[in-house]
């Protein structure tokens, strides 16, 4: 193996671009790997062998450690074993910095993939409540659910016809026919929504079945735009032998998907109900927090600019990521992701990760709740609400060491942006350094600390992917970075294309 190529005295590490600071790792892992001796291994085919076996449990048998675990664990769930006491006590639900308006109830979104959209209409919630002086309140999840996955069947029919002449194995059109109208999303998917739908009480569009269940609508969806899919692609095949111009060609192609789109409104009217159009003018009678009746009369897209935030409205927010694999200071976007066709695209900003934390601890101060994206599952804990990297004593308990780094979860497909949520209270140091996380979960109050979890600050800099943040209140730089339009494509597979 190459030896390490030396490093000026004069550069630090942090000069060090993103690629060169994981040059520098890689090469001194191959140091390290050149400096043990060769050993032969006992299977020279590569098979597992009763050898293999053997030697692993010699020199097992004799640890206390591993006999200890094996007495306990065996018939002990890990997580609930291995669970640190020391990080229990630790991660108290205290926070000095919050947000000056508690909303209630904790919403709840079932059995769904729908975390993004309930963490929007908690954050939209919160302008609501303070204006109205109501008690408690929830937006309307399944009128925005209904009309997102509207038209992400829409979307994924565009595309069949966009990508037509694609054999059906080339990778992207394999990937579009994946997961083509999941129940999650991205902000600038639920801005595309509220800017063209609007909002409305929850009351005047409830949930249903499959609204809180949603497996069994998608699986017959699902099948159906696959299907529509290959009749578009046929129909596409068949125009383009004849003498029609392009133009016609794509009138026909349209008018054909517009009819297949039509059996999947059916099939969604018929299991969610039929929404109120945005332009419907509804009547919502409801009781302020002093008991007083009252009542508020408009369209869907008029309750949604009478009270989103005028100081920072949705439109105006943009996402912050951290994506150590890719260069920082630069504007990125997942090829062909999106909901409504023609509509604004899934954009990110992609910076370090004390910029994520500064604008949650800005917008905490200006009494902005923050939508975040994360990867909940790792390191987290539902029954007492903490997400803590130190929370499990995995390496302790199994001689281990966990050493991926968060570039290299992404790249193994390790770790990905699963959930949504909101930050709603921050817990600063005599420094005004933040040290843990008031998170407003939507998974009922049952889970954690009466619906809210704690975020640990180093939890934050592993597993927290996403931060949404006003014009206003970000950065100078980042901003213009978002407002250059100047962006990198990321690939249709790539991680940052997970939807919370």
């Amino acid at each position: 193996m190459g030896s390490a190529p030396s490093k000026p005295a004069a550069v630090s590490e942090a000069a060090l671009s993103v690629s060169e600071k994981q040059a520098l790792v890689n090469s001194m892992s191959s140091m390290s790997l050149s400096s043990e001796p060769e050993a032969e291994p006992l299977s020279a085919d590569g098979s597992l062998s009763l050898s293999n076996l053997s030697s692993w449990e010699s020199s097992l048998a004799s640890d206390p450690k591993t006999q200890l675990a094996r007495t306990i664990l065996s018939h002990s769930n890990i997580k609930d074993a291995l669970t640190s006491r020391s990080a229990v006590i630790k991660d108290a639900h205290v926070f000095n910095t919050e947000v000056d308006f508690k909303t209630d109830p904790i919403t709840n979104q079932k059995s769904s993939g729908r975390c993004w959209l309930f963490a929007t209409t908690n954050v939209l919630r919160y302008n609501i409540m303070k204006k109205l002086n109501l008690k408690d309140f929830q937006c309307s999840q399944s009128y925005l659910f209904f009309y997102d996955k509207l038209n992400k069947a829409n979307y994924y029919l565009e595309l069949a016809i966009e990508l037509a002449d694609l054999p059906l194995d080339d990778r992207l059109v394999d990937s579009l026919s994946q997961d083509l109208i999941g129940d999650g999303g991205q902000w600038d998917m639920v801005v595309n929504i509220l800017e063209n739908y609007g909002v409305i009480p929850q009351a005047l569009y409830p949930e249903s079945t499959h609204s809180s269940l949603s497996s069994p609508l998608n699986t017959l969806l699902k099948t159906k735009l696959r299907e529509h899919a290959l009749i578009l692609r046929d129909l596409s095949s068949s125009l383009k032998s004849s003498n029609l111009s392009a133009d016609q060609i794509s009138k026909t192609l349209r008018s054909k998907k517009e009819a297949l789109m039509k059996e999947v409104y059916a099939v969604m009217t018929a299991t969610l109900g039929v929404p109120p159009r945005p332009t419907d003018t509804f009547t919502w009678d409801y009781y302020d927090k002093d008991g007083k009746a009252q009542s508020w009369t408009g369209t869907p897209r008029e309750f949604y600019r009478a009270f989103a935030s005028k100081a920072y409205p949705p439109a105006s927010a943009f996402s912050l990521i951290n994506d150590p694999r890719n260069a920082y200071g630069k504007l990125y976007t997942v090829d062909k992701l999106g909901n409504v066709w023609g509509g604004r695209p899934v954009l990110y900003v992609n910076t370090e990760i004390e910029d994520l934390k500064k604008a949650v601890v800005d917008m905490i101060k200006a009494g902005q709740p923050v939508f975040f994206g994360c990867d909940v599952g790792q390191f987290s804990n539902s029954v007492g609400g903490i997400m803590d990297i130190d929370l499990m004593e995995y390496e302790n308990a199994f001689n281990i060491k966990l050493g991926l780094t968060k570039a290299q979860r992404l790249q193994v497909n390790e770790s990905a942006m699963t959930h949504a949520m909101v930050i709603s209270g921050v817990h600063l140091d005599s420094n005004g350094k933040p040290v843990r996380y008031k998170v407003e979960n939507s998974w009922g109050p049952d889970v954690g600390d009466k619906g809210y979890f704690v975020m640990t600050d180093k939890w934050f800099e592993q597993f927290v992917y996403q931060v949404v943040v006003p014009k206003a209140l970000a950065p100078k730089e980042l901003v213009k970075v978002y407002e250059s339009g100047d962006k990198v494509v990321l690939p249709h597979w790539d991680p940052m294309g997970a939807l919370a």
